[in-house]
């Protein structure tokens, strides 16, 4: 054994023991300690899909405020209100629960900005609700007469919503308006079938509410229908509709 080689091993040129990295000195010591530093040293990952949520939630929530602007000032009949809730329950189909809320939200406050909160709040509620409802409904993949009538309760809900605030803010009772169209109808049904009935006040409310779930009840059907042929082809299929819609729409 030479003196050479008991000498200690000299540093490179133009650096020095403190300037080594701690992956040379992990080398030297173990790889227990090389495994430490690499992951001490390790940059945080951030989370690739959070801007994505962020932006796909503002641009459909802007879109759900868009069509119902829309259809407010230049109405399209029932083409544009089938669309509604649609953009917020895709906003829960891709990325949740929380999200389809704040798409819902941020409809309501974009709808305050440009048409006034009381618009804002009639569309809220319903169609805002509505989405996050459907969104749910579809993603937990339940059949459609569970989601149609869900939907049909809120919409109901909704029409009595309107139908009240409406009322406080005008100072009038709309209601009697409604129960008005109602009794005509009754009136015309029953002249048509030679009926000489008079029907009370408790009948004639108990039909304006069915025809008010019945109503809503072909709206939310229809909904659903314009989204199982739209979000299909968006790559977010919602459950699949009875056979006999199917073999209708001649849809594979």
């Amino acid at each position: 054994m030479s003196i050479l080689d008991s000498l200690p091993d000299e540093p490179q040129p133009g650096s020095s023991p403190e300037s080594q990295t701690p992956q040379n000195r992990s080398d030297k010591q173990g790889n227990s300690l090389k495994f430490d530093n690499q992951s001490t040293l390790q940059p945080p990952q951030l989370k690739v899909d959070a801007p994505l949520r962020m932006v796909e939630t503002a641009f459909l929530a802007s879109t759900a405020s868009l069509i119902w602007f829309i259809n407010f000032y230049f109405p399209l009949g029932p083409v544009l209100k089938i669309f509604f809730p649609v953009p917020i329950a895709l906003v829960y189909l891709r990325w949740g629960r929380r999200a389809a809320w704040m798409a819902a939200v941020t409809s309501g406050l974009l709808l305050g900005v440009l048409m006034g909160p009381v618009r804002s709040l009639l569309f809220v509620m319903p169609y805002g609700f509505m989405g996050v409802l459907l969104g749910s409904a579809w993603n937990r993949r339940v059949p459609w007469i569970v989601s149609i009538n869900l939907g049909m309760l809120l919409g109901t809900l909704g029409a009595f919503f309107r139908v009240w605030f409406l009322s406080v803010l005008s100072g009038e009772d709309l209601w009697i308006y409604a129960i008005n169209q109602v009794t005509e109808l009754l009136e015309w049904i029953f002249l048509k079938l030679g009926l000489l009935i008079n029907p009370s006040t408790f009948w004639i409310q108990i039909g304006a509410i069915a025809l008010i779930m019945f109503n809503n009840f072909i709206y939310l059907f229809v909904v659903h229908i314009g989204a199982w042929l739209l979000l299909d082809r968006l790559g977010n299929p919602i459950p699949r509709p009875p056979r006999w819609v199917q073999v209708l729409m001649d849809y594979e």
